[in-house]
Order: structure tokens, then C-alpha cells, then sequence
């Protein structure tokens, strides 16, 4: 049986890799046993659903930024 330790682990290296058939399949029974788990990976869901959201809404504000410095230096 996985352990909190195990699962944690499992949960992080998800967010780089495709996880095995088994893999998934214990990680999947132990958050269905073990709730505090199951929040720690929703919260990851959660902080990487913002972060992509945040660096998705940086860009276009940088890139507006920067035109707008371009065509102020040209006219100096």
C-alpha cells in the first residue's frame, strides 16, 4: 500500500511526466483512502491552473509595454 510520502512524490512528478498505468492506479486508491492527500492534490491543481493563468495575462501586458517604449524612443 502507498504512503502519504509515496503519493505526495507521485502527485509532483505528475506535473513533469505521465505517470505508469500502475502508478496511477495506486496513487488513485490511496486518494480515494486518504484526504489529506486528496486536498494536497487538488491545491496543486489549483496553484498550477494560477500560474498558468497569471503568466498567460503577464504576456500580453508586456508586450504592449514594450511596442509602446519602442515607438516613444523612435519619436525622441
Amino acid at each position: 500500500m502507498m504512503n502519504c510520502r509515496e503519493a505526495t512524490r507521485l502527485m509532483s512528478e505528475a506535473q513533469e511526466r505521465k505517470l505508469t498505468l500502475a502508478e496511477s492506479a495506486e496513487l488513485k486508491i490511496h486518494t480515494l483512502i486518504c484526504s489529506g492527500c486528496k486536498n494536497f492534490g487538488l491545491q496543486m491543481q489549483t496553484l498550477r491552473g494560477l500560474m498558468h493563468s497569471f503568466a498567460q495575462d503577464d504576456e500580453p501586458k508586456n508586450k504592449k509595454s514594450d511596442t509602446k517604449g519602442s515607438s516613444d524612443d523612435t519619436s525622441l
